[in-house]
């Protein structure tokens, strides 16, 4: 009787797919990072959109939905890399994983994978909001264009979260962020529209990657934009090589 056992097949999946399940476990049990992050964008919406929105009406509500949009899908990028790669270097968790059986690219996949889940819910939750209680119509092409731009437009700011982690502290590392993350958006007219703001705003917007895909989403609901979709497409993947780059440059050596 032959006692030999077969070899489990190989599951090349399953080391991705376990990454991804444990990084979503840590942010269910990190409620000041998934609250907020949920929460914040859709409550700036109703609040400018709807409750404060007395003479735009429908194109005001249009214009906030793409860039309140991508007010909200910043953060999952910049917070869940930035704060949470920093804190990782810092005790030595990443070394960790480098020195265990994992592939390389594991972790950064699952992160990834959640910062695009995270966009997708705020993209989803803002449009519920905009179709029914601000007015806004959206055709099921331009539905699913705005959640595409959303989901992957948090990775150019997940390039840059992962440079900031590898830069700063764990502890350092949420001051640095809020400090690009709010002036940010104020300064590439997420907020309110950049006719609103002084002129050298405007001239200033295009230096901030949130400027790039704001005009993108705008584009994608018909409401006012440049009309530069390619030019923009090619800077956010541009901004993402570069910081991606950057920042493994810089994790290799710690």
């Amino acid at each position: 009787m032959n006692t030999m056992t077969r070899a489990a097949p190989a599951q090349p999946w399953r080391p991705y797919w376990l990454e991804a399940r444990n990084e979503f476990l840590r942010l269910l049990r990190s409620p000041s990072f998934a609250v907020p992050t949920l929460v914040f964008p859709p409550m700036f919406y109703v609040l400018f959109a709807v409750l404060l929105n007395h003479k735009g009406g429908t194109p005001v509500a249009s214009y906030l939905l793409a860039t309140y949009g991508v007010f909200g899908v910043m953060a999952p990028g910049l917070f869940g890399f930035g704060v949470a790669i920093a804190m990782d270097r810092e005790r030595g968790f990443l070394a960790l994983k480098r020195a265990m059986p994992v592939p390389a690219g594991a972790v950064l996949g699952a992160r990834m994978a959640m910062a695009m889940l995270f966009a997708a819910a705020i993209s989803l939750i803002l449009m519920a909001i905009g179709t029914t209680i601000a007015g806004v119509t959206l055709t099921a092409s331009q539905a699913l264009g705005l959640l595409a731009v959303d989901m992957l437009g948090v990775l150019p700011f997940c390039a840059i979260g992962l440079f900031v982690g590898s830069l700063v502290s764990g502890q350092g590392a949420p001051a640095v962020i809020n400090m690009l993350y709010l002036p940010m958006a104020f300064l590439a007219g997420l907020w309110m529209p950049l006719s609103m703001l002084p002129k050298f705003i405007g001239e200033l917007a295009p230096l901030w990657p949130a400027h790039h895909l704001a005009q993108v989403a705008l584009e994608v609901v018909g409401a006012p934009n440049d009309g530069r979709t390619g030019m923009h497409l090619l800077v956010l993947a541009a901004v993402g090589v570069v910081f991606f780059l950057l920042a493994r440059r810089r994790l290799a050596r710690a």
